[in-house]
């Protein structure tokens, strides 16, 4: 791979990673399309290259929000109760099932749409989003386990389905943030390890296009960082705005793409 294709990989990891970190996105999700359509990583090793991704651009905003004060905590292991299971099995039916991508899409659409719309009508509206009653500890570990099947079947960590699920139903940004991207953190590790076992055995392009991976994750290890430490200058409600904007856009490049067809 030249020169070229790693540039525009590092600054993609960057610029995505900056505006994500601060809610509790790794990028992932929105480093796939860079990946696809300009890059042309084949699948399905464009799904561990994204793991590939969140593992090394993790460890940025984590230092930066333990600087600040801002731990995971019993929600991070909460979550990965759930997760690290699911991102196993993500990573199973990604190689050997490669479930149909375009109903994936098209849900995921479904869900993440209103959840954005509605955290952008509450917060520019100035209401507080619902509190008081966290969620359960099963809520959280059953829907870490689905985001996490989701993380391994798409390499997208899960973060940017499972941060804005947790601040509709309570859960404030700034302690959903660090939460949510210590347990992308861990089940990308996972799942990149998943997926290496893989490799071994099954035909085709499992493993990851492994310095694309690095050079994209050293992008978003200096992105998050950044991105973790201006999300301190944000109240909350700028915060929950940021989410409801990064979660309708998923939804709307989802939508589409369903609707277009293709291959994941």
């Amino acid at each position: 791979m030249g020169w070229e294709p790693l540039a525009v990989g590092f600054a993609a990891g960057l610029l995505i990673a900056v505006v994500t970190a601060p809610v509790g996105v790794s990028g992932a999700v929105f480093l796939l399309p860079v990946q696809l359509d300009v890059l042309r990583v084949p699948s399905p090793a464009v799904t561990p290259t994204n793991l590939l991704f969140n593992v090394v651009s993790g460890p940025g905003a984590l230092l930066r929000y333990r600087a600040q004060g801002q731990r995971p905590g019993v929600l991070t292991r909460t979550m990965l109760w759930g997760a690290v299971p699911g991102v196993l099995v993500g990573a199973l039916v990604r190689v050997y099932l490669v479930p149909d991508a375009r109903t994936f899409r098209l849900v995921a659409a479904a869900v993440l749409l209103p959840i954005g719309l509605w955290l952008i009508w509450r917060a520019v509206r100035g209401s507080r989003v619902p509190g008081g009653a966290s969620p359960s500890r099963r809520f959280v570990v059953v829907t870490g386990l689905a985001v996490g099947v989701v993380g391994g079947v798409y390499g997208i960590g899960g973060g940017s389905v499972l941060a804005p699920i947790l601040v509709a139903r309570g859960l404030p940004v700034a302690a959903v943030a660090p939460a949510a991207l210590a347990s992308t953190f861990v089940t990308s590790i996972v799942g990149a390890l998943a997926f290496g076992v893989l490799a071994l055995r099954a035909d085709g392009a499992v493993a990851p296009e492994w310095a694309l991976g690095l050079v994209c994750g050293l992008g978003g290890l200096i992105g998050g960082y950044l991105g973790a430490r201006w999300s301190r200058a944000l109240p909350d409600r700028a915060l929950t705005v940021l989410l409801g904007v990064a979660a309708t856009a998923l939804a709307m490049l989802y939508g589409s793409q369903g609707l277009a067809g293709g291959e994941p």
